[in-house]
């Protein structure tokens, strides 16, 4: 079992962030997708038997401060490259799930100064399809069972019993849906510039993705991974939009083998590596 390390990052520039930490070694960087109460605790779990994961509450989100200089993607990913200079990152793993791809999607265009490997499991941000085509699920705009139903890949025992949480865990839920559509609502879930500049991407990266993704199509996953150079490509049987929930063990095995190496240089892997 992997454990808290010392030191703990409780601050950035300042402000103050919550922050999740767990095991020893290389520091791994693991951006969340921002909803519900659960980053993927399990998958953070067995990635922390190789590497220190770091994983925050985006600015905003429950339990962290967001400073009012903080108003957009754009200024997160700023955020967290400050994190991985203040505190000392180098060569750091980054993955970013969902809306947490998107940001570290738009750190990496900027620098990748601290960062050796980048990994976008169903990650938004972009632009793929033209102005009539919807490429990301609004969910925002469908009920919570049919969100339920795009996220999970057995949607079944994901329902979430408010009565039974505590007052403090429905009010992080809230915070976190506020928090999303603050940062995400308009454009839509996406930064118009940010599929021109993925080229300037410099470090190995894999795209990871959901084969039963109901917010953004594995074609979506694709074209990201086609605008980033020699990027990877790899599907998880089984999964939704929140992989590192539906198959905590497969999508921590992916993240494993790209760090070890295992699958630089595959353009495009499905199922198991």
């Amino acid at each position: 079992m992997s454990r808290k390390v010392e030191g703990r990052i409780s601050s950035v520039r300042g402000h103050r962030i919550d922050v999740h930490e767990v095991g020893e070694g290389p520091p791994l960087l693991f951006l969340g997708a921002g909803i519900g109460n659960d980053p993927g605790r399990a998958a953070i779990e067995i990635l922390a038997r190789k590497f220190r994961v770091i994983a925050p509450s985006h600015p905003g989100f429950a339990g962290s401060e967001r400073p009012r200089s903080i108003t957009t993607v754009d200024d997160l990913s700023y955020f967290y490259l400050d994190l991985l200079q203040e505190h000392s990152l180098s060569g750091a793993v980054v993955v970013g799930v969902s809306f947490g791809g998107w940001i570290a999607s738009e750190i990496a265009v900027k620098s990748t100064a601290h960062i050796s490997r980048l990994v976008l499991a169903d990650a938004v941000g972009i632009k793929i399809g033209d102005r009539e085509t919807r490429d990301i699920t609004d969910v925002f705009q469908i009920t919570e069972d049919n969100l339920r139903k795009a996220i999970f890949a057995t949607p079944a025992p994901r329902v979430v019993d408010y009565k039974s949480m505590t007052d403090a865990e429905v009010l992080a839920i809230t915070q976190n849906r506020e928090a999303l559509a603050r940062f995400a609502w308009s454009p839509y879930m996406h930064n118009p510039k940010l599929k021109d500049r993925l080229h300037r991407i410099a470090v190995p990266t894999l795209v990871l993705w959901g084969a039963e993704d109901g917010v953004v199509s594995t074609a979506y996953g694709r074209a990201y991974c086609a605008a980033i150079p020699a990027a990877a490509f790899a599907t998880i049987e089984n999964a939704g939009h929140l992989a590192q929930i539906d198959q905590p063990e497969d999508f921590a095995r992916h993240v494993l083998d790209f760090t070890s190496g295992a699958l630089t240089a595959k353009r495009e892997t499905t199922g198991a590596a």
